[in-house]
């Protein structure tokens, strides 16, 4: 026991080496431009001024949301996802996987599940002892299911998921302008530098060069780290963007989740609008700065599956148990969160149009007519 504790814990103090060295060259480069550019290479006054107010604005919002982004920690999945103390005995007794799929699915019956295993199963974590919710899945690393898992990240040493997958991208975009604005703001010193008379007289230097300091090596290192890690991150923040408007994850971009009607990658997507809605929120005064305001709770999230599947509306109108398909897989009927619904609202959320938008709209009229056949005399 004891020496797997104190493995744990240097696993634990490992796992900090990667935000130590980000923070080390974070406070490098504010020294290196705020000190040995701005005070002692920069002549003039308003040239420092501009650099500096603007330079320590990027600076602020680059690190409060690098700090949201690492000290906020990952939702987990609430108590209803969790197994009665009768189910969860019953389910450790049972060996065979069809009697534990089972009681599963009664367990499930009333929760908000859409997608299963690739094999039609219900999604549990034997781990954590707990039915996986939408999009949820279990991180080794911090061994917990957390809600809407896009991937463990050790620059934060922390999981990105829904509690802060907007400061995530706010750090990535912020990191970006940072070092775009130190990469360009320096890139006419460097230059000088590059090309400093290296004889030893300042006397003999050409008069629009600067002296030869020590500034210089922090200038010529500043823009090479600046422009190396702007180059990174763009990449990086690229491909994010584009899974926000595809409304996926990185783990649900190499495997698609699977719905009552097999495999969808595109699943969860509404549109480009309503996935950056669902992310963002609706009040478009708080999207840049490092505040929560995604929509939902996490555990569950408007699909078009869901509405479109004639069976799920006709069962979700009569308040009846969901039926079942495939390998015999029970859906939920309880119904999507006021978050959610403004998510479904509106008319246009539907990139598809046409024969199929009819299509929905006769299954709507056939289900209201058998409702009124069923209570009316």
């Amino acid at each position: 026991m004891a020496p797997s504790h104190v493995l744990k814990c240097c696993q634990k103090v490992l796992a900090w080496v990667p935000v130590a060295f980000i923070a080390l060259v974070v406070a490098w480069s504010y020294y290196a431009y705020v000190v040995e550019l701005c005070v002692f290479t920069i002549s003039s006054t308003a040239e420092k001024v501009v650099y500096l107010v603007v330079f320590h604005l990027s600076f602020f919002m680059f690190v409060w949301s690098y700090w949201k982004t690492i000290f906020t920690s990952p939702a987990s999945p609430s108590n209803e996802f969790c197994l009665s103390k009768a189910d969860k005995e019953q389910y450790e007794k049972e060996e065979r996987p069809e009697s534990q799929q089972e009681i599963l699915r009664r367990a499930a019956k009333d929760l908000p599940i859409y997608t299963t295993t690739a094999s039609r199963a219900i999604r549990y974590c034997d781990r954590c002892q707990l039915i996986k919710p939408d999009r949820c899945h279990h991180c080794s690393a911090c061994d917990i299911c957390v809600l809407k898992m896009d991937h463990h990240c050790p620059w934060v040493n922390n999981c990105v998921g829904f509690s802060n997958y907007k400061f995530f991208l706010l750090f990535l975009m912020y990191s970006l302008l940072y070092c775009l604005f130190v990469a360009a703001t320096v890139l006419q010193y460097f230059i000088k530098f590059w090309t400093l008379c290296h004889r030893k007289a300042a006397e003999n230097c050409p008069q629009n060069e600067l002296p030869d300091t020590h500034a210089k090596f922090h200038v010529l290192f500043l823009f090479f780290v600046a422009a190396m890690f702007f180059i990174s991150i763009l990449s990086l923040f690229s491909y994010h963007c584009w899974l926000v408007g595809k409304n996926r994850s990185t783990i649900e971009t190499f495997r698609a989740p699977t719905f009552r009607n097999g495999p969808d990658k595109n699943g969860f997507s509404l549109g480009c609008s309503k996935n950056l809605r669902e992310v963002f929120g609706d009040e478009k005064k708080y999207w840049l700065l490092p505040i929560f305001t995604s929509l939902g709770d996490g555990c569950n999230f408007p699909t078009r599956l869901v509405i479109m599947d004639p069976e799920q509306l006709t069962v979700s109108s009569q308040n009846e148990p969901a039926k079942s398909s495939g390998a015999n897989q029970s859906f939920p009927t309880r119904p999507l969160s006021e978050s959610q619904n403004r998510l479904l609202a509106s008319d246009s959320q539907w990139v598809e149009s046409g024969p199929e938008e009819e299509n929905v709209k006769s299954v709507l009229r056939n289900c209201l007519e058998s409702s009124i056949r069923r209570f009316v005399p």
